[in-house]
């Protein structure tokens, strides 16, 4: 019996050739080198560190030399992978490097430069100063009522018990929709609502109108031909100028403020009787500076009219005025809005700069 090949020389196999095991060490260093991205690299040590590649089918061959072959060979062969892995290890934090260093440059942002978005957009102040109205009206179980802009004649003025000569019903105060005989205005006050209201809700009847109304007035400071009212409305057995005037200290306590009050100045007008200006106390010096711009002194701000529903309007409108009685009352919300934030010139509101709507944009 023969014993082992103790002669046999690892060299004649041709892939653990220490040559061939060299040039498959340069090759995939070289390519390591060579690759110039992460996925480049990952192909390359596929090729070189896979199963399929040189080093690895060296490997294998180790397994059928004879012991005293064995290590010699894969002491080469394991240097060499050892150099090829290290190669490539070192390659991929270089990329990965150079990769984030790339990103920083192309997604930088400068902070500095003005932004491109959009603003923030904001509701205007009239129109949350509505919504405050609304919000009152309704916490005191009232109803909130609509009504055309463009209103009929009689439900404009013929209810509301104006003489067919009233100056109001002229063209130079009131805007009629063409052709002036049609019968059409655009509405001069929201109180056409109260006649609206009556005829189809009946009585009793609370109700709070909140809208725009228009007259031929100059624009200026203090007047536009375009303005916002909100009337109220209250028809029922027993009510007097008292529950009146308890509604009128309520809505300016909400909106001005604790310590705001109230007067009732006799006044006319046709759809109420007895008729009443409403004056505020004067929100700024609270009448005790008779220097003050704001009340010029008076210690008194005009913000509307009101009264006792004139019993011609009840019985136009079907209700009996000897069983029911009512109160009404008619306010401008942009003077509200002017009392309430100070705005002297009734101009910017309309003017449709954002400038002036931005400070108001987080109300509630």
């Amino acid at each position: 019996m023969s014993g082992p090949n103790t002669n046999y020389d690892p060299v004649e196999v041709a892939a653990l050739d220490p040559t061939q095991v060299e040039a498959a060490v340069a090759d995939a260093l070289a390519a390591a080198a060579a690759a110039d991205s992460l996925d480049v690299l990952k192909a390359a040590r596929t090729a070189h560190q896979g199963d399929r590649s040189p080093l690895a089918l060296a490997n294998r061959e180790i397994g059928a030399l004879p012991p005293s072959a064995k290590a010699e060979a894969g002491k080469r062969v394991g240097q060499a992978r050892v150099r090829v892995a290290q190669a490539y290890a070192v390659r991929e934090v270089e990329l990965k490097a150079e990769r984030d260093a790339s990103l920083l440059v192309d997604e930088a942002v400068d902070v500095t430069l003005p932004t491109d978005r959009r603003p923030m957009g904001h509701r205007h102040p009239t129109e949350l100063m509505s919504q405050r109205i609304a919000d009152l009206f309704v916490g005191m179980g009232w109803e909130i009522a609509e009504g055309p802009e463009v209103e009929a004649e009689w439900f404009n003025f013929d209810a509301l018990n104006f003489d067919a000569d009233h100056p109001a019903r002229q063209m130079q105060d009131t805007f009629y929709v063409d052709p002036p005989e049609g019968g059409l205005v655009l509405r001069t006050h929201t109180s056409p609502v109260q006649a609206r209201a009556l005829l189809e809700r009946g009585v009793p009847v609370y109700i709070a109108c909140i809208g725009r109304v228009f007259r031929t007035d100059e624009l200026d400071a203090t007047h536009m031909p375009a303005f916002h009212q909100v009337e109220g409305l209250a028809v029922d057995v027993g009510l007097t100028m008292a529950n009146l005037k308890g509604t009128l200290d309520r809505m300016a306590t909400e909106l001005f403020g604790d310590g705001i009050t109230t007067r009732l100045r006799p006044s006319y007008f046709p759809f109420t009787e007895p008729s009443a200006e409403m004056d505020l106390r004067c929100f700024v010096c609270r009448g005790a500076d008779p220097q003050c711009r704001t009340c010029k002194g008076t210690g008194w701000i005009e913000w509307g009219g009101c009264g006792m529903v004139n019993r011609n309007v009840l019985t136009a409108c079907g209700v009996d005025p000897d069983v029911y009685t009512g109160f009404a009352f008619g306010m401008g919300i942009d003077r509200a809005l002017m009392f309430r934030t100070g705005v002297s010139d009734m101009r910017e509101m309309i003017e449709g700069d954002v400038r002036f709507d931005a400070p108001f944009g987080m109300e509630i």
